[in-house]
């Protein structure tokens, strides 16, 4: 028997990278999907590799930079899968900047998409989750934790503030919260990072998202008796 097997999954982001290498992951454990993303294209593409494992896959073509196209997201999301189980947000934006320069209109994006509509969405679904005592995971940063990328890290930094209450607060109904911590990630936007930076870019040096992925379906499926509340995982080759 599959692990999650009856269990209903929302991913965010699920067309790239990390929320593509999470939506494979619990598709193979038997999870019913429903994936979040921008592109309808690379949505349906996500939706037929995952549909080889899981009982059924689900797709809404959503903008999370855009607050309207957030609003009511709940509501399709409850109308498609009837109830979540897991809440997965895996979409992200990222840009450099120094404070003293950067335009105010990218914090604005960087709170919305890693902020607000995780928040939002969360909020949203939380009778859900609690009625089933699902689990949430918040996909964070290793550069959170450091001043080198400005409104970036500041996002990063009020998104683990927001999971640590979120989790103080649901741990009593028999929700789990999970925050994840991964470092540099062969990634489209790790690629273009490097590129930011004019560094080489050797995916082979870096995290798989798979690696990722990994990770947190173990985390997902641990007993009820255990809860892995911040995890953080490196390349093991530093560069």
């Amino acid at each position: 028997m599959s692990r999650l097997e009856g269990q209903n999954a929302v991913v965010t982001g699920a067309t790239s990278g990390i929320g593509r290498a999470v939506s494979l992951a619990l598709a193979r454990e038997g999870a019913r999907l429903l994936l979040v993303g921008r592109d309808r294209e690379r949505l349906e593409d996500a939706a037929r590799t995952a549909a080889t494992g899981s009982p059924g896959i689900e797709t809404l073509q959503s903008d999370l930079g855009i607050q309207s196209e957030v609003e009511g997201l709940a509501q399709r999301v409850e109308e498609k899968l009837g109830g979540v189980d897991i809440l997965a947000f895996c979409a992200g934006v990222y840009s450099r900047g120094r404070i003293d320069t950067a335009p105010l209109t990218d914090l604005d994006s960087h709170l919305q998409v890693n902020l607000r509509a995780p928040a939002r969405l969360t909020q949203d679904l939380l009778p859900s989750l609690i009625a089933r005592q699902g689990q949430v995971v918040f996909m964070n940063s290793s550069v959170g934790s450091t001043p080198e990328v400005g409104f970036y890290s500041a996002s990063k930094h009020a998104l683990k503030a927001f999971t640590d209450t979120l989790r103080a607060e649901v741990n009593p109904s028999g929700v789990r919260v999970l925050s994840v911590f991964p470092g540099r990630t062969a990634t489209p936007m790790q690629e273009s990072i490097f590129a930011a930076e004019g560094r080489s870019y050797d995916p082979s040096r870096l995290l798989q998202p798979e690696d990722v992925a990994e990770m947190v379906l173990a985390a997902l499926c641990l007993p009820r008796t255990a809860e892995v509340t911040d995890l953080h995982i490196r390349p093991m080759q530093k560069s």
